[in-house]
């Protein structure tokens, strides 16, 4: 009794801000994927082609790049209240913006604008959860705010075609405006840094900073990718990230192709993809707690967990051969929530490597070689569709990523050790 006692004296208040930023992540999704619910039938109504509309998602994906450059840097430097803030009032005017679209380029144009605004999100999340939470709960914490990408992705396959079919498809992406508004509003008034938070209880705030001293050390960011650790999450977002995005802005037009379905039919599915997505998100950073508290050092349940998750996405490569719609979907909801519980762990390691004023530079960085990826396998997708029809290439990439992923991530990074920022970094 009297070990436990501590424990329910630390106080909750970080996983408050684990709210917002599960609040934020699920906005965020739920912008980006109006599209991506309504991709099939806009293509019968604009008129635009497989290759056309693979332009469109990869302008998002080059401006979320260009945007993951610069948001990191500016939130390392501004802080997550301001920089958060900009980036959310951005992305939603853009999100708007698409209700005027009338073309292939409108909407290319509208998409390029909310990438910009919208690359904010995970480096000031990420940030946020290094500078409210200890290391060894910050993959948990990862997981539950990463979690807000399914729920948002849940919540427009559910609104959308209600909207749609009532209304029509300008209001479906105009109606994120207020939730937009609303969490900005609470954001600008409520957040702060836990040191300035005056409601943040001391032993809170010692749990918080019990990790030992990180070093001060400034660093332009560029500078940043002279260190191997840097590279390991580079290397894993620009090869895995593709899957995410990929399943993201395909997965409506590949139930609507392959399985006729409608507007009104579509929604359950992707609903039932994304809750294992969601489930995985969470259960992703769950694991890795798990094995530091049976004993595992960082490195290992770290890479166990990532491993565990790479499996989950390897039958994905089968989905191809498969002509019923709920095995489909079950093996593609399997690889998303691999997916999500990868991603719990890999948002973790710039926290595991890097010191708090350099983690949303290195998010950002690892962001955009994503984004970058993103862009090759939206083209690649588009003419294999618009040339074959067939997706059985794209699944093979998609089943086989993320091993690849987690090895190049332990070559680089064998022991996940700090990276020494005040130190010229070690020849490779």
């Amino acid at each position: 009794m009297n070990a436990a006692a501590p424990a329910t004296r630390i106080g909750m208040y970080r996983w408050r801000v684990c709210a917002m930023l599960l609040a934020a992540t699920t906005i965020n999704y739920v912008d980006r994927q109006v599209l991506g619910v309504l991709a099939p039938f806009l293509q019968d109504e604009i008129g635009w082609n497989e290759i056309q509309y693979g332009w469109i998602v990869a302008a998002f994906q080059a401006a979320y790049a260009i945007g993951l450059l610069g948001a990191g840097a500016i939130i390392d430097r501004f802080g997550t209240r301001i920089g958060y803030a900009i980036a959310i009032s951005v992305w939603s005017v853009a999100a708007m913006t698409h209700a005027l679209a009338g073309s292939a380029f409108g909407f290319a144009a509208a998409r390029f604008a909310l990438g910009l605004g919208e690359a904010g999100n995970f480096p000031a999340a990420v940030k946020t959860v290094a500078e409210w939470f200890p290391r060894r709960e910050r993959a948990l914490a990862v997981g539950v705010f990463n979690a807000g990408s399914n729920i948002g992705a849940i919540l427009a396959p559910l609104l959308v075609p209600v909207i749609a079919a009532k209304w029509g498809w300008q209001p479906a992406f105009l109606f994120t405006g207020v939730l937009s508004a609303t969490w900005l509003a609470v954001w600008w008034l409520w957040y702060r840094a836990p040191d300035e938070q005056p409601k943040l209880a001391p032993a809170e705030l010692a749990h918080i900073r019990s990790d030992p001293p990180e070093t001060t050390v400034k660093l332009p960011w560029l500078r940043l990718l002279r260190h191997r650790q840097a590279w390991a999450f580079v290397a894993a977002k620009f090869i895995t990230d593709p899957v995410w995005w990929l399943f993201l802005f395909w997965l409506g037009k590949y139930l609507a192709s392959e399985f006729d379905l409608s507007l009104a039919k579509i929604g359950l599915p992707m609903i039932v993809v994304y809750l294992m997505a969601d489930a995985g998100s969470i259960a992703g950073g769950w694991i890795a707690g798990r094995f530091i508290k049976l004993g595992w050092n960082v490195n290992r349940a770290r890479k166990g967990a990532m491993l565990v998750c790479a499996l989950c996405v390897v039958p994905v490569a089968f989905v191809a051969r498969i002509d019923s719609l709920w095995p489909a979907v079950a093996l593609i909801g399997l690889a998303m929530a691999g997916h999500q519980g990868w991603s719990a762990n890999v948002f973790t390691l710039p926290s595991d490597m890097f010191p708090r004023h350099a983690v949303a530079s290195v998010v950002g960085i690892g962001g955009f070689a994503g984004a970058v990826g993103g862009i090759l396998m939206s083209n690649f997708a588009g003419a294999q569709l618009q040339y074959t029809g067939s997706y059985a290439r794209i699944f093979l990439i998609a089943g086989s990523a993320y091993l690849f992923a987690l090895l190049l991530v332990h070559l680089l990074a064998p022991r996940l050790q700090p990276a020494r920022l005040e130190d010229p970094p070690a020849s490779a």
